[in-house]
């Protein structure tokens, strides 16, 4: 019983990182690194904004998917 609703969570964390890695923005600047528009308040301050806030459900989702990954294959259950 605890095998199947783990791999029910291992699967919903899945797709959760699946959408969440399709949904950031990609890390290349563009031009505005040349001419130093990055260096906006927004730049600097990315951990407020949206796009910090995905950069850490990733991180919080992929170490949920490696930990349910062994803990599934380990066989205990």
């Amino acid at each position: 019983m605890l095998r199947i609703i783990l791999t029910i969570i291992f699967i919903l964390v899945s797709v959760a990182l699946a959408a969440i890695v399709l949904l950031q923005e990609g890390k290349s600047a563009g031009l505005g690194a040349v001419s130093g528009a990055a260096e906006t308040y927004w730049g600097k301050n990315k951990s407020r904004s949206m796009e910090g806030k995905m950069v850490k459900i990733t991180k919080y989702l992929a170490i949920a998917f490696l930990v349910l990954a062994v803990v599934l294959n380990i066989n205990l259950f």
